[in-house]
């Protein structure tokens, strides 16, 4: 690898943008996916590979390469340390999900409730979420049922580029909510991307169930399968 090239992959890194480093295994000639120009065929496979978040060797048009993938970690912000918190959190760990729990309310944000796995902030939601900058391969929660708590966080998480952000409440309750964030001058685009009412509609009603359908509708979002949305 050439100096040039080490020093874009670690700015790729320190920026947690999702590349692949691929290497031309007759000659070990090297690009960087998806900042250099790639054959459509060969930029396929980079896609996919990133998509599985699992190296590979592929062969394109003859010619075999290796494709390493260099993902950012995925990274669970869960706004709202409460009974489904508490179900959601250790069922995201297997998951590869390094997670976060973000509340104010100090009595509900303690290591007890949330295990000692999982980071926990006690700033104000906006604060908490500008610090952790949500990135591509980020997911977000927000639990509370407080727009005082909610609100502020899904405004930082909706202009970021978070690949799956969702909220609890009924569809009553989402309609007040896209009032108020499109009076805090949030795009109908923007506001679109919430899952809400969250999760997938599996007829979850206890809390470990709905924490199921939250985390089978982040999966979703990942892998790029269906994101139908959970009745409240």
């Amino acid at each position: 690898m050439t100096p040039a090239l080490l020093q874009r992959l670690l700015a790729a890194r320190e920026a947690k943008r999702p590349v692949a480093l691929l290497t031309r295994l007759p000659d070990g000639a090297q690009l960087l996916f998806p900042e250099d120009a790639t054959p459509p065929a060969l930029a396929a496979e980079a896609e996919a590979a990133l998509r599985d978040d699992a190296s590979r060797s592929v062969t394109v048009d003859g010619t075999a390469w290796f494709i390493a993938v260099e993902n950012p970690p995925l990274r669970l912000i869960v706004v709202g340390a409460v009974h489904i918190a508490q179900a959601l959190v250790p069922m995201a760990l297997p998951l590869g999900f390094a997670v976060t729990v973000v509340d104010p309310r100090r009595s509900f944000a303690t290591e007890e409730r949330m295990g000692d796995r999982v980071a926990i902030s006690t700033d104000w939601p906006d604060e908490a979420m500008a610090a952790l900058a949500p990135d591509a391969r980020t997911a977000v929660v927000t639990l509370t049922h407080d727009p005082k708590l909610d609100d502020p966080a899904l405004e930082v998480a909706l202009r970021s580029p978070a690949f799956y952000i969702g909220s609890l409440g009924s569809r009553r309750t989402h309609a007040k909510r896209v009032a108020r964030l499109t009076e805090a001058g949030l795009t109908e685009a923007e506001i679109a991307r919430i899952h809400a009412p969250v999760g997938l509609d599996i007829g979850a009603v206890t809390a470990p169930e709905i924490a199921v359908s939250i985390l089978a509708q982040i999966v979703a979002a990942r892998r790029g399968g269906p994101k139908k949305k959970a009745e409240p």
